[in-house]
C-alpha cells in the first residue's frame, strides 16, 4: 500500500465505544466527528484512517477531561487483538525473539507506528514512534501504544513483570499517578523519546512455546501478506466495500472518507495499481451475489440491502447485466 493511504486496523479502536460510554461521551456522534463509520469498528481487520483515529483519542480526551484516554483504551485490551500476530509471538522462545518478530509484523497491524530497540549497559529501550503531518497531535495515540506494548510485555513475561521506566514526549498530565499505577514504575514527561525501558536479562529469559502448530500456520499468513502485497490499495478499498455495502450504497467518496484522503487520491492509488474504484465494486458484489444466492435461502429483497442497492428493482436490474438472468433463475438449479 502507498505510504499515502495510512491507515491501522480498526481493531485499533477494541473497546473504544465502551470506554466512551463510561465517561459520557456520544461514541457515535464522535465517530462521526471525525469521518469515521462506527459500522467498521465490528469487523476488526477493517482499515480506517489513522489520523481519524489518532483525532478520535485526542478529541475524547478532552471531551471527557481524562487526559489519560489511552492509557485508559490500552487497559481494555487482550493479545487477541493483535489477531494472528498473537499466536507467533507467544511461540518465541524468549520475549526478545517475540519483540523481533513484532517490528517485522507491525506494519500489517498499523504502518504508521514505527518501533525500534537500543540496547544499552544491560537495558533495552523500546522507542515508539508515530508518522504523522507535521503539528498532528498524538499524545493520546503515543499512550495508546505504548500502552499496549507494556500490555504484550507482561503476557510474555508474566503478571508480576514490571518495566525499569517509561517515558512520554507529552507534557506531564494532571494526573501522573494514574500512568505510575498503569505501569507500576516511574513514568518521565517532557522526555526526549516515547518507549519502556526494561532489563535484558528479562527480554532474554526462556519462556515455554505454546501451540507451535498454529503459530507456524500464522506465520506462513503473515509472510505471505508481507511477501504477496496484500495491504495493497485494492485491497484494502475491497475491504472497506465488503464492510460498508450492507449499510446503503457505498461510493467512491464514503471509501475515501474512512481512509482520510479525498475521492482524487483514491482514484489515484488505485490507477497506479491498474484498478478502479467501479471495478472493484462490481467484483465484490459479485462475489457476495454468488454466496448469497447460491448458498443461502436468504429472501432477495434481504440480499438486496446487504449488496448495497436501494430497492429490489435496482438490484434485479444489476443482476440480469451481470448475469444474463435472473436471480430467481440463477436460483432454481440448486433448489432442486
Amino acid at each position: 500500500m502507498s505510504s499515502q493511504l495510512s491507515v491501522v486496523r480498526s481493531a485499533s479502536l477494541n473497546g473504544y465505544l465502551e470506554l466512551a460510554r463510561a465517561l459520557g461521551i456520544d461514541a457515535h456522534a464522535m465517530l462521526r466527528r471525525v469521518g469515521l463509520n462506527a459500522r467498521l469498528l465490528a469487523d476488526p481487520e477493517a482499515p480506517i484512517s489513522t489520523h481519524a483515529v489518532s483525532d478520535l483519542l485526542q478529541l475524547s480526551a478532552e471531551f471527557s477531561g481524562a487526559d489519560d484516554f489511552g492509557l485508559q483504551l490500552a487497559a481494555r485490551r487482550s493479545f487477541s487483538n493483535l489477531g494472528p500476530i498473537s499466536l507467533v509471538l507467544k511461540e518465541e522462545p524468549t520475549a526478545m525473539a517475540a519483540l523481533d518478530t513484532l517490528c517485522r509484523y507491525l506494519k500489517l497491524l498499523n504502518a504508521s507506528l514505527l518501533t525500534r530497540l537500543e540496547t544499552h549497559d544491560g537495558l533495552i529501550r523500546i522507542c515508539e514512534d508515530i508518522r504523522a503531518e507535521p503539528g498532528a497531535r498524538l499524545d493520546q495515540a503515543m499512550q495508546l501504544a505504548i500502552g499496549v506494548m507494556h500490555r504484550i510485555l507482561r503476557e510474555l513475561l508474566g503478571p508480576n513483570w514490571r518495566p525499569t521506566r517509561v517515558a512520554f514526549r507529552q507534557k506531564r498530565p494532571h494526573n501522573p499517578q494514574s500512568f505510575e499505577s498503569f505501569f507500576g514504575t516511574r513514568v518521565d514527561f517532557a522526555a526526549s523519546y516515547n518507549g519502556i525501558v526494561c532489563q535484558a536479562i528479562d527480554l532474554e529469559q526462556t519462556r515455554p512455546g505454546s501451540q507451535p502448530e498454529m503459530a507456524a500456520f500464522a506465520r506462513n499468513y503473515l509472510e505471505a501478506a508481507i511477501t504477496q502485497g496484500q495491504l495493497n490499495t485494492q485491497a484494502t478499498v475491497r475491504q472497506l466495500i465488503m464492510a460498508l455495502l450492507p449499510g446503503g450504497r457505498c461510493t467512491a467518496q464514503q471509501v475515501a472518507a474512512q481512509l482520510g484522503v479525498d475521492r482524487r487520491t483514491l482514484h489515484r492509488h488505485l490507477a497506479s495499481e491498474g484498478s478502479d474504484f467501479s471495478a472493484l465494486l462490481q467484483n465484490v458484489r459479485v462475489e457476495m451475489v454468488k454466496q448469497q444466492v447460491q448458498h443461502s435461502r436468504r429472501p432477495l429483497s434481504e440480499v438486496a440491502a446487504l449488496l448495497g442497492f436501494a430497492s429490489p428493482s435496482s438490484f434485479a436490474f444489476w443482476f440480469r447485466e451481470s448475469f444474463a438472468c435472473t436471480a430467481r433463475e440463477w436460483r432454481k438449479p440448486s433448489e432442486g
